[in-house]
C-alpha cells in the first residue's frame, strides 16, 4: 500500500497579520456583476441580434455606444475636504477636463461617476452611499487622495472612515495629499480605459492605482 506524503501546510500570507488589512478584507465593498445593462435592453438587443442581419446593427450600435460612454463620463459633484479644491482646479479652465467629455453634474440620477475627494467621516458615509445608490448603472467611483483611500493623517481618529471602499466599491485610487490636477487627470484616463474594457467584455477589471503604474 502506497503511503502518500502529507500535504504541506501553506502558511498564511504575512500581510494577513496586519490589523488594518484584516479590516479591509472584512469591510471593503464589492460591486455586483449584473450592472451592465437593464434586462429589458438586453432582451431587445438579443432579439435584434438573432434576426437575419441583425448582428450588423447591434455590432455597429455597440461600437457607437461604447465610444460615447467612454467619452462622456459625467461625474457627480461630491467634494468633502481639501482634495475638492484640487478637483475643482482640474475642472477649471487651466486643465479643462471637459475636453475629455467629462462634465460635472449636480444630479446623481444623471451621473455615472463619483469622485470622492476628501475625508469621509462616519457621519457623512450614509449620505455618500445614498447618493451612490441613486446613480444609474453602470456607475464608477474614483477615490481621490489619501483620506478617501485610507483615512490619511486622520486614520486613527474615531470619526473617520478608514477608506471609502468600506462604503462604496472603488474602481480607481488616486494617491496624494492632496493629489495634483495632473494626478486626477491620469486617474480619469485610467478610468476611461476601464470603461472601454467593461463595455467590450462586460467584466470589470480590478481597481487600479495610477500612482503605482
Amino acid at each position: 500500500m502506497e503511503v502518500k506524503p502529507p500535504i504541506p501546510q501553506v502558511p498564511p500570507p504575512v500581510w494577513s497579520e496586519f490589523k488594518d488589512l484584516q479590516e479591509w478584507e472584512k469591510y471593503h465593498q464589492s460591486r455586483s456583476l449584473d450592472d451592465k445593462t437593464s434586462n429589458a435592453l438586453a432582451s431587445i438587443a438579443d432579439a435584434i441580434h438573432h434576426m437575419p442581419g441583425g448582428w450588423i446593427v447591434t455590432t455597429s450600435t455597440d461600437k457607437i455606444f461604447n465610444w460615447a460612454r467612454k467619452s462622456s463620463i459625467w461625474p457627480v459633484t461630491f467634494g468633502l475636504a481639501c482634495c475638492a479644491i484640487e478637483m475643482m482646479a482640474t475642472f477649471a479652465s487651466r486643465f479643462d477636463v471637459e475636453r475629455f467629455g467629462m462634465v460635472p453634474w449636480a444630479s446623481p440620477r444623471h451621473s455615472d461617476l463619483m469622485i470622492v475627494s476628501g475625508t469621509v467621516t462616519i457621519k457623512m458615509a450614509p449620505m455618500l452611499k445614498r447618493i451612490y445608490e441613486q446613480m444609474p448603472d453602470p456607475k464608477w467611483v474614483v477615490s481621490m487622495g489619501s483620506c478617501a483611500n485610507s483615512g490619511g493623517p486622520f486614520r486613527h481618529g474615531y470619526h473617520v472612515v478608514k477608506g471609502v471602499d468600506r462604503v462604496v466599491p472603488v474602481d480607481v485610487y488616486v494617491p496624494g495629499c492632496p493629489p495634483t490636477p495632473d494626478s486626477l487627470m491620469y486617474g480619469l484616463l485610467k478610468l476611461q480605459t476601464q470603461v472601454e474594457e467593461f463595455q467590450k467584455t462586460g467584466k470589470r477589471s480590478a481597481a487600479s492605482d495610477p500612482g503605482g503604474a
